[in-house]
């Protein structure tokens, strides 16, 4: 009866009570595959995914899981609460808990943004915590060529006369250690780096197009004790451009980046701005990228998303001269219907590290992927999706890659679902 009262006592609570709406977002995938060499597929059986394409060339299980909710309203200023938690796992097992297989939970998001706090720029919003900070990125290869996320504070959205102005500062710190030469660990703890984000966009300078324009300084922050350690880690700069352009047949974005010092090997990892304390000399390093992506709509049931990467570094690590990545991937959609449609997906890459004795090393690769899907709709990002699908792959540089070192190509098939929301 105690409890039957308390049940009773704890529903006419929460029926008083008024109940606030949560904003619930994310990202999922999942799926199963096997190798027509023998064996399932599961997280680190990719290749190349970056540089080759995703379709068909993922075979983790990944979730992001957000929560949000407007906290405050009054006099025109609103205080945002975003969450957002990260569970994966290397999708292989029944049961994966985080406490002896591959399952993880992490947290990504968890910031306050406020609102209408600046009489001068009502729209602008100050933030603070961490978060994903205006990332930029291309779905088809999973890469976001410009994402500085982490900890920090900001002001973004500020408007112009043309345009919004957006600042920040955010810390990104990675672990620091040194290995003898048997192998041994001597760590250093974290060392402290901190970005400087600044950027303008909203430029028209014709009909149909947009702009975006960046610059990121990296202030590295060593401790007495890491200063011997850190001589050849020098503050990092990285400019973006990037301007876009809608016309008949779909749009079409042009990116052009420049890196230096511990930034520079974004130009050729698909990396988004993070700074490389790992390679070692990298104070005369440089960098650049290009980046061309976009939608082709060859009819209204045939569309073709693409996206092409030559990026460049120099000196960005111990006896390293440069190196060179060119990278390409297509994924032409054609739908049958609103709700089915026929994907393929090629992909090309080349990538040549020349060390300072002039030798190198070259690797190279190449993928098909066929999938048909069930989605959401018949734009090509629409979702959630089930797809089914078949990959080819082949290294063009070495014969031992696949089939436990026997194969230099193999074939995957398996079925993925992807939704966000």
């Amino acid at each position: 009866m105690k409890k039957a009262s308390l049940a009773v006592a704890i529903i006419a609570s929460l029926s008083a009570t008024q109940v606030l709406a949560v904003d619930f977002h994310g990202y999922v995938r999942a799926g199963l595959g096997a190798s027509a060499d023998g064996g399932g597929t599961k997280a680190g059986d990719e290749f190349n995914k970056t540089t080759l394409g995703r379709l068909g060339n993922e075979y983790d299980t990944y979730s992001e899981i957000g929560l949000g909710q407007e906290l405050f309203n009054k006099d025109g200023r609103s205080m945002y609460f975003e969450s957002m938690f990260e569970m994966s796992s290397d999708g292989n097992l029944e049961t994966e808990s985080s406490k002896k297989d591959s399952a993880n939970f992490a947290i990504k998001q968890l910031n306050i943004q406020a609102k209408g706090y600046i009489p001068a720029s009502p729209e602008a919003v100050i933030w603070a915590g961490k978060r994903f900070y205006q990332r930029h990125d291309i779905h088809i290869i999973d890469t976001k060529y410009w994402n500085v996320s982490g900890y920090g504070v900001g002001v973004e959205n500020i408007k112009l006369d043309t345009g919004a102005l957006s600042t920040a500062i955010i810390r990104a710190d990675n672990a620091l250690s040194t290995w003898d030469s048997s192998g041994n660990e001597t760590s250093y703890g974290d060392l402290n780096t901190y970005f400087l984000d600044m950027r303008y966009s909203g430029f028209a300078p014709w009909e149909g197009s947009w702009t975006e324009f960046g610059i990121d300084y990296a202030l590295v922050n060593p401790t007495d004790e890491q200063e011997a350690l850190t001589e050849d880690l020098k503050n990092g700069l990285m400019l973006t451009a990037e301007i876009s352009q809608s016309f008949s047949m779909g749009w079409n974005k042009f990116v052009l980046q420049y890196m230096d010092k511990g930034l520079a090997q974004n130009a050729i990892s698909q990396g988004g701005g993070w700074y490389d304390i790992w390679s070692g000399d990298v104070s005369e390093a440089k960098g650049y990228r290009f980046i061309s992506t976009g939608d082709l709509n060859i009819t209204d049931n045939f569309i073709i998303n693409h996206v092409l990467t030559y990026g460049q570094a120099k000196d960005h690590g111990d006896w390293l001269d440069k190196e060179d990545l060119f990278s390409f991937v297509a994924r032409p959609t054609y739908n049958w219907s609103a709700y089915n449609k026929t994907i393929f997906e090629v992909g090309y890459f080349d990538q040549e590290k020349t060390w300072d004795s002039g030798s190198s090393d070259k690797s190279s690769g190449t993928k098909f992927t066929i999938a048909h899907a069930i989605s959401a709709g018949d734009s090509i990002m629409a979702r959630p999706e089930i797809r089914f699908f078949a990959s080819y792959f082949k290294d063009n540089e070495n014969d031992n890659t696949f089939d436990n070192g026997k194969s230099a190509d193999t074939i995957s098939y398996g079925v993925q679902v992807e939704a966000w929301w």
